[in-house]
């Protein structure tokens, strides 16, 4: 899978620009500022739906402009699809496929399946839970689509329990039937979120023990083990992994916790408040790892997801967004041998020199709004 051509209208610093790509690796060299995490960002958005640098689409419109559509061809095997999204702050945003519309929006993932490593993805080891859920959703997703429906689903029952619970206020007597079913609704969606997070952090562990060694070739032997564990808001059996015990266990903790959920006007328990524990070792990454080993672990988990959606059978699109400057020599050099196989790799970089020669390919020069090949 890779993508021929990318088009942009309006959207972030390109009033319009247009990029033919190849498979291989493709390289956008440009001062900060220029644009070039625009076009990688654009290409992960009609995968994802999501911006792995902003959480509301308003930024990605370009100033002073409505709307923001971005086109691309994407190729797989001897077919071409061309996928087209308008984003449109405010309103439903709008998807096509071969200029056909669909009737959602989310019903374009799947199309294009991309994997995307930027400086940003510390924070799914130093940061907050909510960087980490985020990580798993997303390639969730990719990896099973119609998962996407199910995540929606959880979210929109979620902000209906809330705005519940709020106008309830302090009231505990029989006024609050309803809540009921919602705690019903809220637990079978969310045991389905819940098993399927599992699975997949059970499907990742093998590609991601292996690639951290892979990654972090030098250290410590007894460092070298990186595992993902799910940890649930609540206490779960460990053999409670499917979707219908997790949802019995939810609906009884949602039960326990109804006096302190009424008090606080919010939901305290579900998969919006789980985590994942990283782990080195015997150690907890997070508070434990240091800045190198933080690296190579998120990094490690960018390279697992890559191996995970390639065991499907299509290579995703590999993005590599100015992370060359953060690695030495060494390293940088280690890092191009790994993903010098996928079938397609986006790379940018504010200094040409700062990128491998391993990772030749095509080379582009972002600057003043345009992008010319070099």
């Amino acid at each position: 899978m890779h993508v021929s051509h990318l088009s942009l209208h309006n959207f972030r610093s390109y009033g319009e620009v247009e990029v033919d790509l190849a498979p291989g690796s493709s390289v956008f060299v440009g001062a900060n500022g220029q644009g070039k995490t625009n076009l990688v960002e654009a290409i992960d958005y009609v995968a994802t739906l999501t911006s792995h640098r902003v959480a509301s689409d308003t930024p990605l419109v370009r100033a002073d402009s409505d709307r923001a559509v971005i086109r691309a061809s994407v190729v797989r095997g001897d077919r071409t699809a061309l996928i087209e999204v308008e984003i449109t702050p405010g309103k439903a945003n709008r998807a096509r496929i071969n200029r056909s519309p669909l009737p959602r929006t989310r019903d374009i993932v799947g199309v294009l399946r991309t994997v995307l490593f930027s400086p940003e993805d510390l924070a799914l080891i130093k940061g907050d839970p909510a960087d980490r859920r985020r990580f798993l959703d997303t390639l969730l997703v990719l990896q099973t689509p119609r998962l996407g429906g199910v995540k929606s689903d959880y979210d929109r029952i979620l902000r209906q329990r809330n705005t519940l619970l709020k106008s309830a206020g302090r009231r505990r007597d029989a006024e609050l039937p309803t809540l009921d079913i919602w705690d019903e609704n809220l637990a079978r969606v969310g045991g389905e979120l819940m098993a399927a997070r599992i699975a997949l952090l059970a499907a990742l562990a093998p590609y991601l023990a292996s690639a951290y060694i892979q990654v972090a070739a030098n250290a410590a032997a007894d460092r070298q083990v990186a595992t993902a564990v799910y940890r649930p808001s609540f206490e779960v059996e460990e053999r409670a992994v499917d979707a219908e015990s997790l949802e019995s266990a939810l609906l009884a903790e949602l039960s326990r916790r109804r006096r302190d959920e009424l008090d606080r006007g919010v939901s305290l328990v579900g998969p919006h408040r789980d985590d994942v524990t990283l782990t080195l070792g015997e150690l907890p990454a997070k508070g434990y790892a240091s800045h190198g080993e933080s690296w190579s672990f998120a990094l490690a988990l960018k390279l697992s997801s890559f191996e995970l959606l390639r065991a499907d059978g299509d290579d995703p699109v590999l993005i590599l967004d100015d992370v060359f400057a953060e690695l030495d020599l060494g390293r940088r050099e280690h890092l191009a041998a790994l993903v010098g196989s996928a079938e397609q790799v986006l790379v940018t970089a504010a200094v040409a020199e700062d990128v491998p020669a391993g990772l030749g390919g095509r080379r582009f020069r972002v600057d003043d709004g345009g992008v010319t090949r070099d």
